[in-house]
């Protein structure tokens, strides 16, 4: 019961966010999702409906992948990467999608490595 409302109550806060937060072919929406063991992070056109680039801990690129989790020190990374991937498809520019976290510790690490390696949100 008690599990039920905390999960209806972060998905009545991911909908909050997402009627503010649209993405374009100029500027797409950078979706972060946090699972207990892994980081997935998008760049999404609402507009067509379409996922630009993708990436995660998961992805067959990373060659030390089985060495990341969800952990600030593996945000940082996949932040970098996912900047990369984007500067490789002509993305300079986004909105930021936290998918209902705080903008604290691991979410901050993403945000932060995005930056310094030139995204601008």
């Amino acid at each position: 019961m008690r599990t039920e409302k905390k999960l209806r109550l972060a998905q009545l806060r991911r909908w909050r966010i997402r009627k503010k937060v649209v993405g374009t072919v100029q500027r797409p929406r950078m979706s972060v999702r946090f699972t207990g063991k892994n980081i997935y992070v998008q760049f999404i056109d609402d507009a067509a409906g379409v996922t630009l680039v993708a990436t995660s801990t998961l992805s067959k690129s990373i060659s030390d992948r089985d060495k990341l989790a969800a952990n600030v020190v593996s945000a940082k990374r996949i932040g970098q990467l996912a900047a990369e991937a984007a500067k490789t498809k002509g993305i300079q520019r986004v909105v930021f999608d936290r998918s209902g976290a705080r903008f604290h510790g691991k979410v901050k690490a993403l945000a932060d490595a995005a930056r310094e390696n030139g995204l601008q949100f």
